[in-house]
């Protein structure tokens, strides 16, 4: 396990489990699912890394370049999350405040590629202190489709934050949870649905009077309430993307995308 800290805030990643934030703790209160808590199943705690695809692959099946391909399937009947959420991830650097860590995408997908890690915790000028992961695929060999994304789990002591969300659309879903395509106005909670036109950073409100701010260049958040926690998933695309809204990478062209986590105390800067 890897400690990062910068002033009262220590971020844990886990390099052997997915390189995944295992726990943040800020102001002294973990803000993020734990392992500790008994959630042990690597998708049900921490912040972890989706690539290269992030949510679910409808049956695990998608079509590129005239060929079609299985993955297979951890969410039944339905791949899910990506191949490197578990897998143990080397360390290229550490500081006290950064570590950046490296992985191959895996026999599991079709196509030689590698994941890149940065994590760091920091200032952002405008808060008490900021998270930030950053997150890159390289084809190390012929192109193929791919999408990046985060899955954070967050809790308030045992039950989820309050958070505000304005989205402008909602993808709509068939009876076997995955999207059409299709989108119209955003339903009632609880939501397990994947979002779009997210103009203002989602934030969330903790009891103790900590604020979470979230922002991403990933264009599509998909949030989801099971009742003990939220998560609220940045994602370069929607679930079912590498068929709905596939994006290349080329040798020479990788698929790059950030994630910040800053906070502030009662919506002011500290």
């Amino acid at each position: 396990m890897i400690e990062l800290r910068n002033g009262s805030s220590t971020l844990l990643v886990d390099e052997q489990l997915g390189g995944r934030l295992a726990s943040l703790i800020v102001g002294g209160q973990e803000r993020l699912v734990t392992a500790n808590e008994g959630h042990t199943h690597p998708m049900l705690w921490g912040s972890y890394p989706m690539a290269p695809w992030a949510g679910r692959v409808r049956e695990g099946r998608f079509r590129f370049g005239g060929a079609t391909y299985q993955l297979p399937l951890r969410l039944p009947p339905h791949a899910g999350h990506g191949t490197v959420l578990d897998v143990e991830w080397d360390v290229v650097s550490q500081a006290r405040h950064s570590v950046r860590l490296v992985t191959e995408l895996g026999s599991n997908w079709p196509w030689p590629g590698r994941v890149t890690q940065e994590i760091a915790l920091q200032s952002d000028g405008r808060n008490e202190g900021a998270a930030r992961c950053w997150m890159s695929i390289e084809a190390l060999g012929s192109p193929f489709p791919a999408q990046v994304g985060w899955h954070p789990w967050f809790t308030d002591g045992g039950t989820p934050p309050a958070f505000r969300f304005h989205p402008a659309a909602m993808y709509e879903r068939d009876d076997s949870g995955i999207p059409t395509g299709d989108t119209g106005f955003p339903g009632p909670h609880p939501w397990d649905d994947c979002f779009a036109g997210v103009d203002e950073s989602p934030v969330l409100r903790y009891r103790d009077g900590l604020e979470l701010i979230l922002s991403s260049d990933c264009n599509h958040w998909v949030v989801y309430e099971p009742g003990h926690a939220v998560c609220v998933e940045p994602q370069s695309g929607p679930p079912d993307g590498l068929t709905l809204l596939p994006q290349v990478v080329e040798p020479d062209s990788p698929l790059s995308r950030t994630f910040v986590m800053a906070w502030r105390r009662n919506g002011t800067a500290a």
